[in-house]
């Protein structure tokens, strides 16, 4: 267990290293907040627990609270305990909303008090590690995200997976569906043997029975042999039944048989066959008013919904989109022997979006802005013309009436927004210049001139502040 300690004041990081040494933890000693971050960015996964002073010296350029939020952002799993020696319940507040674990002032920080904080850090790092595991094992299955919501299904994937019970997954299209059911199938007893997915939209009505059964030879018109169906390829397997909820009322009493009993008949034969199948069934409808309208058989769905795992939409886990585009970046300049980077101002104008299409829109966004955008960064012009492209087609809905200028070109739409991303970051920083620039993911230069460009008074937001 390695212990980052960051203090503008030798002796007292000393102190404390000694201290935390005779616990048995390694130490590293930094005084300049650049200096952790910079340590952070190549060394993270060797740091257990970040000790932080939040006052230094007038010639940093950062404080203790920056390298926090840089560390919450990019570190999540890293226990961050802030030590003060001007502690405050405003300043303790405002750690602790930032995502620090502890607070806590100089002037009672002893041997003890460091014992019990490294014994409380010790102990969400347990329970980090089991997030981190669970977290990789999505990860491995290209889910891709670490907020509460997706470690929720990824729980629900491990417990369900583990049983033999059929799983129903609702959920918008574009958010995952497919990726859970196979997810499922991966950690379950039938992971060795297939995993057959029936993609009912897209089966001809007539064919539907012979598709999922099997025929023989001459049963219908075109049988010129005897053929197995998907009932067949999953046996011992899991059999995916993708968009069950498009399936014809008619021929829903198909799947009583086989779900119930394990049985099927091909086609054309007078005898039953056993199968041993595990039903993973997937939909977008909302299958109780479908069945309220008596659209879908409430005998069915009582068979396929043994256990139900529902997917939020991407616009109610925006926590998760810096994480995909990362992962999908990292993909594509692998692929593509490319160096594509997403500045901050670009994530959180992505994490602005309503994203109708949910992933699947997110990641069709992306593949174009990497393949056709001028430089390495990505900037957010960049991306406000395709999205804005794609807004017109239908696929993404966007409150221009947020971002854009009415009624005006493309140019004067990108300015729009440019200066509306300067003031409310402006705003949130209250009028800090130097925090704002490192959000936006600019230089105080450039941040300068686009303040000057667009006549904003950075006065007024420190005025907030004071008031």
């Amino acid at each position: 267990m390695k212990v980052l300690i960051v203090d503008d004041n030798p002796d007292f990081c000393s102190t404390i290293a000694d201290i935390v040494g005779g616990f048995g933890f390694e130490t590293h000693i930094l005084h300049d907040p650049q200096e952790a971050l910079n340590y952070l960015d190549k060394f993270n996964q060797r740091i257990s627990v970040l000790l932080l002073d939040i006052e230094f010296g007038v010639n940093s350029k950062l404080n203790g609270m920056d390298v926090l939020e840089y560390c919450r952002y990019h570190f999540p799993a890293i226990p961050v305990v802030m030590i003060s020696g001007k502690g405050t319940i405003e300043m303790a507040v405002k750690a602790t909303k930032l995502g620090a674990i502890n607070f806590i002032e100089k002037s009672i920080l002893n041997k003890e008090k460091l014992r019990e904080v490294l014994n409380s850090a010790a102990k969400k790092i347990g329970i980090e590690d089991e997030a981190r595991e669970l977290h990789n094992f999505l990860n491995s299955q290209g889910i891709i995200g670490n907020s509460k919501r997706i470690l929720e299904i990824g729980d629900s994937i491990f417990r369900f997976g583990r049983t033999d019970l059929n799983v129903l997954i609702t959920g918008e299209t574009g958010t995952g569906k497919k990726l859970v059911a196979k997810a499922i199938h991966s950690i379950s007893s039938r992971a060795k043997f297939k995993f057959v997915t029936v993609d009912i939209p897209n089966i001809q009505r007539d064919l539907f029975q012979s598709e999922l059964f099997g025929s023989i030879k001459g049963s219908y018109t075109g049988s010129q042999e005897t053929r197995r169906g998907l009932f067949h390829e999953a046996h011992k397997g899991t059999l995916f039944l993708d968009e069950i909820g498009d399936l014809p009322i008619d021929l829903q009493a198909n799947l009583f048989n086989p779900i119930e009993e394990k049985r099927i008949r091909k086609v054309g034969s007078t005898e039953n066959e056993e199968i041993d199948v595990r039903f993973i069934s997937a939909t977008d409808k909302d299958l109780l008013f479908a069945m309220r309208e008596s659209k879908f058989r409430e005998q069915l769905y009582h068979r396929l919904r043994e256990c139900e795992i529902y997917i939020p939409p991407l616009r109610d886990r925006i926590e998760d989109i810096p994480e995909i585009v990362e992962h999908y970046t990292k993909n594509h300049n692998e692929s593509n022997n490319d160096s594509k980077v997403f500045p901050p101002s670009a994530i959180e104008y992505l994490q602005e979006q309503e994203w109708a299409g949910n992933v699947r829109e997110l990641l069709s966004i992306l593949r174009q802005v990497l393949l056709t955008a001028d430089g390495n960064q990505i900037e957010i012009a960049a991306l406000h013309k395709i999205v804005s492209s794609d807004s017109q087609s239908g696929r993404t809905a966007i409150t221009q009436e947020k971002f854009l200028s009415p009624g005006g070109t493309l140019k004067e739409d990108i300015a729009h927004l440019d200066k509306k991303k300067v003031e409310t970051t402006l705003e949130r920083t209250a009028g800090n210049v130097s925090k704002a620039a490192a959000q936006l993911g600019i230089s105080r230069e450039t941040l300068h001139n686009k303040i000057r460009k667009y006549e904003i008074n950075t006065q007024q937001y420190r005025s907030r502040r004071a008031k």
